[in-house]
């Protein structure tokens, strides 16, 4: 019978691993590992490749390309896709010269793909250029045992009710706090705008903060922290997950908040502008809830610290 549990690569013997990333490298060499979002709109794949000198802007890194019908964004009779860095970062995992570039994906013939939103945000931010809108990002995420249950919960089980483990401490409260400290200074090396992070309402669960910054640096950002701590994730063989509703019943959602303004919000009397754009949310607020995730209807209850 097929077990649908891998066994993963944190079984594997990391001390074999540390001999050869502390081999040498030659001058000049760099690896840089391409990440994109994939076909889903929601998940990242990676590649690395060799360049002959270190990059110091993603200018500097040459396009690249990829199977598009093996990650859901192309067809098999036309499968090839075009990656176009924007946004370089140092590689925690690698050291030293090495990078990691986040990446836009084109089809064939160079329009952006279906997930590609960065291309249109690009000109929305554009467009609010003289606004200067800043923006202050709240991921949060449960950590998962390979089996698809949160880490550190009782298998088949539950844990006791939610009320200590916001911000709580302890083996009992902090489930992964290795793995999330660990998160945290990889962002801080890769250059990533990491500003806190504390344990969530619900067992396993964590929040991140990112920010602030301005225009589509802030959605650049976010995406690199999604990576690394996916990557992360992975040395410890633990899941991720920021499914909106990782667990039904009396259990916190997951979300990303995102906390917003435009330089005349930041103003003295600024609150009026933040009225007015409430007022204007509020009039599209079913139109924009369709396109903010699949399954934020279980997660936007009213109950949990949620709106309905």
């Amino acid at each position: 019978m097929m077990n649908p549990v891998f066994t993963n690569a944190a079984g594997m013997d990391k001390n074999v691993l540390q001999r050869y990333l502390a081999l040498p490298q030659p001058d000049g060499k760099s690896m840089v590992t391409y990440v994109w979002i994939d076909g889903t709109g929601e998940n990242l794949r990676a590649k690395t490749r060799t360049c002959d000198k270190e990059p110091k802007s993603p200018d500097d890194v040459s396009w690249w390309n990829f199977d598009g019908s093996s990650t859901g964004q192309a067809e098999g009779s036309n499968s090839e896709v075009y990656l176009k860095p924007i946004a370089l970062f140092k590689d925690p995992f690698t050291l030293g010269q090495n990078k990691v570039v986040l990446c836009e994906t084109y089809n064939f013939d160079m329009k952006p793909t279906v997930t590609n939103h960065r291309a249109k945000c690009i000109d929305a931010m554009l467009a609010a250029e003289d606004q200067h809108p800043i923006f202050g990002l709240e991921q949060e995420y449960t950590l998962m045992d390979r089996d698809g249950w949160p880490f550190g919960w009782p298998k088949g089980g539950y844990p006791q009710p939610q009320g200590p483990f916001y911000c709580g401490i302890g083996a009992c409260l902090a489930l992964g706090r290795d793995l999330v400290e660990s998160h945290y200074k990889a962002c801080l090396y890769a250059g990533v705008n990491i500003r806190g992070t504390n344990a969530e309402v619900m067992p396993a669960q964590w929040e991140y903060q990112v920010g602030p910054s301005e225009g589509i640096d802030a959605a650049d950002q976010l995406w690199m922290s999604r990576y690394l701590l996916q990557r992360i994730a992975e040395e410890f063989g633990t899941q991720v997950s920021f499914h909106p509703k990782p667990i039904a019943g009396d259990w916190n959602g997951t979300g990303c908040h995102t906390n917003f303004s435009t330089l005349v919000m930041r103003e003295p009397n600024g609150i009026n502008a933040i009225h007015t754009a409430i007022e204007r949310l509020k009039a599209r607020h079913h139109t924009h809830i369709k396109i903010y995730g699949k399954d934020n209807e279980r997660r936007l209850t009213g109950r949990h610290e949620t709106a309905s």
